[in-house]
């Protein structure tokens, strides 16, 4: 129970200084930040496909599945994003 407790007062902790260092960052670093992000979440895909296929009971399994949901989640909606923002830098056609 003690180890719950200090995970979840970790990832709260983790939730307010990630909070507080984005909201700080100019604009025009927003798209190369989401492009080492969605890179991160290549990652953390890996893993998870790793988890999902291990032999440690059904917990493991579920944790690694739902792990991989998010982490795709993530990856494919920070790409939607970074398209979008580069979208807007298109100049567009003079007619």
């Amino acid at each position: 129970m003690e180890l719950l407790l200090q995970l979840v007062t970790l990832f709260v902790l983790a939730m307010f200084i990630g909070r507080e260092i984005l909201s700080k960052v100019p604009q025009t670093l927003h798209t190369p930040l989401m492009s080492g992000s969605n890179a991160i979440s290549g990652i953390t895909i890996v893993g998870a496909l790793v988890y999902a296929g291990m032999d440690g009971g059904s917990l493991v399994k579920w944790i690694g599945v739902f792990a991989l949901i998010a982490a795709t989640i993530n990856v494919v909606g920070g790409f939607m994003v970074t398209g979008r923002m580069l979208e807007m830098f298109k100049k567009r056609p003079t007619d």
